[in-house]
């Protein structure tokens, strides 16, 4: 992290006693209050919601319209994981900072959600960038599958019983019903796919999406893995992508959200392409985020362009 975390824990504790939030707050101020739950993600604040309702406020640390890799907490944020009745995080090499924020905090509960789904290590496969000193990473990306998605859910859904078994019922079946979404979902990728003249697709960006084309039988090209910080990629790499797209007939180069288009849409007109947008839903913009989209709504918006770049 650019900052010191635990300076900022410091800080974040000296805010919280001379606010008096840590002692001092009356029980009528207590009864007033919704209890709150912190998310980092979109996936993370997206489940939560669907599963809690309105029982709970729920704060999204990742704000709308940013990259996930560039978060850095702010001494409010930590702040906020200390007040919550639950923290959710991802967990993996964008969430390195909670680690360290947990070993000085004591939040009356966490979850992590890559502790729900069997991790897989990032992939490099043939014409990608990569950095030969980096040590392989387990891909922390593990909600683009709408089945990892699904336990995922029941995870968050056991954590809110346990906290407010008073809600159960209500729990379990917001929990049920957003899980028969994801089914749905998950049915359409797989016709998709099924249906589709080929199984590859290639990314002129990076690749966070390697559960999804696990989960789906697809192969896949791409510029980067999916955490790399690299956004410039060698004439060889883009040489290579775009003799596949050439070879392979492949209409669509990818790239994903929030990330310039400049090296798909170089490799689509040396191949004869076009350039669409896979969303990898680790957050949505700010129009989105306002109008109340969710998981579901950015997936199906993945269902129509995978299925233009497999015919």
């Amino acid at each position: 992290m650019k900052r010191n975390i635990k300076l900022l824990v410091i800080l974040a504790l000296i805010l919280l006693a001379g606010f008096g939030i840590i002692v001092g707050i009356s029980n009528s101020q207590k009864q007033s209050e919704k209890p709150t739950i912190v998310t980092t993600n979109f996936p993370a604040y997206d489940f939560t919601r669907a599963i809690a309702g309105d029982k709970v406020e729920i704060k999204m640390l990742l704000k709308p319209g940013t990259e996930m890799h560039d978060y850095e907490p702010s001494p409010s944020d930590i702040i906020d994981i200390q007040k919550s009745k639950l923290f959710v995080y991802n967990g993996g090499e964008s969430d390195e900072w909670v680690e360290e924020i947990l070993e000085s905090l004591e939040p009356n509960k966490t979850l992590k959600m890559t502790d729900a789904v069997e991790l897989v290590e990032e992939e490099v496969v043939e014409g990608m960038e990569t950095q030969t000193d980096e040590e392989p990473e387990f891909d922390e990306h593990v909600w683009t599958s709408p089945k990892n998605a699904k336990k995922i859910v029941n995870h968050i859904k056991d954590a809110l019983v346990e906290i407010f078994p008073e809600d159960r019922a209500s729990f379990e079946q917001n929990a049920a019903d957003y899980t028969v979404k994801l089914d749905e979902l998950d049915n359409k990728f797989q016709r998709i796919v099924d249906n589709g003249k080929r199984k590859t697709i290639v990314f002129g960006d990076r690749f966070p999406l390697r559960y999804f084309a696990d989960e789906y039988g697809l192969d896949y090209y791409a510029a980067f893995p999916g955490c790399s910080e690299q956004n410039e990629a060698s004439s060889a790499t883009v040489a290579f992508l775009v003799d596949k797209v050439k070879s392979e007939e492949i209409p669509v180069v990818f790239k994903i959200e929030m990330s310039s288009s400049k090296l798909a849409q170089t490799i689509a007109n040396e191949a004869g392409a076009k350039v669409l947008t896979f969303h990898s839903a680790h957050n949505i913009s700010v129009d989105d985020f306002n109008a109340g989209a969710t998981y579901v709504d950015i997936m199906e918006q993945n269902l129509t362009v995978l299925e233009e770049a497999l015919q």
